[in-house]
């Protein structure tokens, strides 16, 4: 019997699918009326199916959906690989944009490439794509860094950073292509490490490019399996509406794991604490209460709320567990228990107040940190930030959630009996520092962050989530609020979890779509009344659910597809949170809050009809619920036949009732304030900028249009060239961003600074050297912080002249890796006796305890003569290991700023 190859059976398989989905389509279009929910170039969403070119979804039941979607990844393999080799999992080979290359073709292994040699220039694109289930070998010659190793004891890369001999872990292979990855830290785990051969110095790996699985040409289908009849029912004219509440209320019943907590995702189980919070606000503190509240405890230890995840050991370089705060807020909101009240005050409360000690910043009202849920460092930051970098950037949804569980601490504090005015002030420092420092009024949005070293320079993209979580806790005024709405980009699949995006970054965070963000900017448009943005969001969601028949956590912006993105699951529970949340939230406009149940109903005119919820649970209620219409605007509201009072279900209400709503089209407050929809674009690199003496210089990036320059955070002037001579005078930084065409900016360069004064303390000079054996140090020796040993270490320095100054320390973590677990060191600083603010120490390695770095920096001022310096173990310094809170510390660097 013979078989046809994979080539020829994708080639056969083709035909006969071209030819089927053309007959389907045709019968198909023949069946439709004229209306559709939402169309656009690619896709079209109708009440009852999905079409989009050949792929078609079909609503046959709400308990049964069809789809022969195909994924097209496979089909547009490309046979031009981009890739480079890595030390200890460390993006340190060549300067981010410099990547080797190999151009398969027929022959199964590449040439010898050598570590670090500079590579050629591209070729064209080939006009062919790659078979699937390719095996191909690397071959690597790592001869120049063994050498290193031998003969100094380390290996220096392009950047002066170092890898010791003692600390070398392996040499892997990092890209772009599937399976391989840039996420240069989870290269092992991934498969992707260089095995030495018997040649010197040559190194391989053999990977399987293009990876195929026949079973993803099958057509599929869901049909209900799980009983949910406990659950509340939703019937409406949309039948595709129906189906995928139905589905993701099954989904969200098969992540009930055995502790009564959720799930993750079918892929990922355990409950982390901003997946389950962003959850559980969209959906589950009304949905699954009890489950939420199990999930919620999951996340407690010692009394605080545990920021379980984030680069170089979570908190407090990732500092967005008090989303958790929104979320225990939303649970009593819905049941009103007094018990659940007095159990999550005092872990807000000590939670937050840890927080102002550690992340506030005094010049702006801001906090420091990561950016929410965005915590993959290079899929939302340029390379040349370290943990530390991000540790003290100011992101937009970060703060926004600060400033919102600030204001809940405040309620909270008033339904106690306590005085909650030193949160209010808090949050409303948080509010102004967003509205004077991240807006942009050029515009009409926020910025994503605030990020330097140790100056802060607005980034001028957008960031989907904070945006939206913006206009939902009421950040802008009502104008900025539509503002934001209106004119921040959409792509044609979604709204991208940022905009622009990062060249060279694959799809995840960066070039990507979340169902989860896209409910919360959703919700946000229908706060604001556009019904443009809201159609084009209900869209992506409905799209995605009926083709792929699962709630996954992604996909690619440029395709709208599943399959591209770094990593990908199904039946993950944000998403399926955000898709019940469009019935609950969106249409039905259920708002709970602690006077009871609120409707405000958003429904698209194209949505219109009647749509029922029965049997739905609220306290000590059970609720029958209809609307009748489309708009926003409430004609009549009834319960059990008589107007319902300020159109409010009472909070103590108890029994069974009949609630029915209509809504007045005829009053026009659906805006017509329009949608930005864009082409998906991607900004230009970076410039890399080296000093020369007072000389600044770049290498030209490829169509740049112009440069800007920044000083000490600000912008300084505008140039074509790609140079720029630096004036004679006191401390200064300098940074460097591209601009294209379209006038996009590129992130700014690493910071270069000019110090003219800078003075070094050798803390081996100020306490007994530690013993531990880690190499490339200064000076003789380093200390070692723990909390048993240096809790406290004081020491004077003597100040020729009185003024600002920046502290910061030179350190190495060697307890935990690079972008996860949770053993970020943190001390605090005191200078003559005030309190400065807290230095961080994050992870930089697994064991490379000889990888060095510097900590944040403190402004401080300094007096003429001695000043008392001392970094201490404080107890709001407690990470979230609770253990392990280690560093090693080189040496005190002094810096005159003015």
């Amino acid at each position: 019997m013979k078989m046809l190859s994979s080539s020829a059976f994708a080639s056969a398989f083709a035909f006969y699918f071209a030819f089927a989905s053309a007959f389907t389509l045709s019968c198909n279009n023949q069946m439709k009326d004229d209306t559709a929910l939402y169309s656009s170039e690619s896709f079209t969403l109708y009440k009852d199916s999905v079409v989009q070119g050949s792929n078609i979804a079909t609503i046959l039941s709400p308990t049964h959906i069809k789809s022969n979607y195909r994924s097209p990844a496979s089909s547009t393999f490309s046979r031009l690989i981009k890739f480079k080799i890595s030390i200890n999992e460390k993006d340190n080979e060549m300067p981010p944009g410099s990547d080797h290359w190999v151009l398969i073709g027929d022959e199964r292994e590449s040439p010898i490439v050598k570590f670090g040699e500079a590579p050629q220039p591209l070729p064209d694109m080939p006009s062919t794509y790659l078979p699937v289930n390719y095996e191909y070998t690397f071959k690597v010659d790592m001869s120049s860094v063994l050498q290193q190793f031998e003969e100094k004891g380390y290996f220096e890369a392009y950047d002066g950073s170092r890898v010791a001999k003692n600390d070398f872990k392996g040499f892997y292979v990092a890209g772009a292509s599937l399976p391989l990855s840039w996420d240069f830290v989870g290269l092992d785990e991934k498969g992707l490490k260089l095995q030495p051969t018997n040649e010197a110095g040559i190194y391989t790996l053999t990977v399987k490019f293009n990876p195929y699985n026949e079973v993803g040409i099958q057509d599929k289908e869901w049909q209900l399996s799980a009983d949910i009849s406990n659950r509340a029912k939703y019937t409406s004219a949309q039948p595709i509406v129906d189906a995928l509440f139905n589905l993701s209320v099954e989904e969200a019943t098969k992540n009930i794991e055995a502790d009564s907590t959720f799930r993750t995702g079918a892929k990922w189980g355990g409950v982390w604490t901003r997946d389950i919070s962003y959850s559980i606000i969209l959906a589950f503190a009304y949905h699954e209460p009890e489950v939420a509240k199990i999930s919620l405890r999951k996340k407690v230890n010692r009394g605080r709320i545990v920021q379980d995840t984030g680069s170089g050991g979570a908190w407090p370089v990732s500092s967005d567990r008090v989303v958790w705060a929104i979320a225990a807020w939303e649970i009593y909101k819905v049941t009103g228990e007094q018990a659940w009240l007095d159990e999550i005050y005092p872990i807000i409360k000590n939670s937050l107040e840890d927080d102002y000690r550690t992340l506030h910043d005094p010049e702006t009202g801001l906090y420091a940190g990561e950016s929410s849920f965005l915590d993959w460092r290079e899929q939302t930051y340029p390379k040349w930030m370290s943990n530390m970098d991000i540790a003290v950037s100011q992101n937009l949804g970060t703060n926004v959630l600060h400033y919102r569980a600030n204001r809940i601490l405040a309620e909270m504090a008033a339904l106690k009996g306590e005085s909650g005015d030193a949160y209010t002030k808090r949050a409303d420092d948080i509010k102004a520092g967003i509205n004077q420092h991240l807006w942009m009024e050029d515009k009409g949005y926020y910025a994503q962050y605030r990020y330097g070293r140790p100056h802060l320079t607005v980034s001028p993209r957008f960031e989907a989530l904070g945006e939206a979580l913006a206009v939902l806790f009421d950040v802008p005024d009502a104008d900025r609020a539509a503002s934001i709405i209106s004119r921040s980009p959409v792509t044609e699949y979604g709204v991208t979890c940022i905009y622009p995006q990062i060249p060279g970054i694959p799809p995840y965070h960066n070039n990507a779509i979340w169902p989860f963000v896209q409910s919360y900017w959703n919700l946000a448009a229908a706060k604001t009344g556009n019904e443009q943005v809201l159609l084009h969001g209900l869209a992506s969601i409905y799209r995605a659910g009926a083709f792929f028949l699962t709630n996954y956590e992604n996909m690619v912006a440029q395709t709208g597809d599943f399959l591209g993105t770094e990593i990908n699951s199904d039946r993950m529970l944000w998403s399926m949170a955000g898709n019940l949340a469009m019935v609950y939230r969106v249409f039905m406009g259920m708002s709970f809050e602690t006077d009871g149940l609120h409707f405000h109903p958003v429904v698209p005119e194209a949505y219109g009809g009647t749509r029922s919820l029965t049997n739905f649970k609220y306290r000590q209620a059970t609720l029958d619920i209809t609307i009748k219409g489309h708009g926003n605007v409430v004609q009549k509201i009834t319960m059990d036949g008589s107007e319902l009072k300020d159109g409010i279900v009472p909070a103590n209400l108890t029994g069974n009732h009949t609630i029915e709503i209509e809504l007045n089209a005829s009053i026009k407050t659906m805006q017509e304030n329009g949608i930005n929809n864009v082409v998906n674009h991607f900004t230009l690199a970076g410039p890399r900028v080296e000093k020369d003496s007072m000389l600044l210089k770049w290498e030209a990036i490829d169509q740049a249009k112009a440069y800007h320059i920044y000083r000490n955070g600000k912008f300084l002037e505008h140039t074509t060239n790609a140079t720029y001579i630096v004036p004679a005078g006191p401390y200064a930084e300098y940074k460097i961003s591209a601009v294209d065409e379209m006038e996009y900016e590129s992130f700014t360069s690493e910071p270069v600074a000019f110090a003219p004064s800078e003075t070094i303390i050798e803390f081996e000079n100020i306490v007994p050297a530690s013993r531990l054996p880690y190499t490339n140090h200064s000076g003789l020796g380093f200390v070692e912080i723990s909390k048993a040993t240096n809790r406290s270490i004081e020491c004077k320095i003597n100040i020729e002249e009185a003024g600002d100054y920046f502290i910061d320390a030179r350190y190495s973590n060697g307890s935990g890796p690079w972008n996860t677990d949770n053993k970020c060191a943190v001390r605090s600083l005191a200078v003559n006796f005030m309190y400065a603010g807290v230095l961080i120490f994050p992870q930089r390695g697994q064991d490379e305890w000889s990888d060095w770095g510097f900590s944040n920096s403190r402004r401080v001022k300094l007096n003429a003569g001695d000043n008392l310096i001392r970094i201490t173990f404080e107890d709001w310094n407690h990470n979230m290991n609770g253990e392990v809170n280690t560093a090693m510390l080189d040496y005190l660097r002094v810096i005159r700023i003015e």
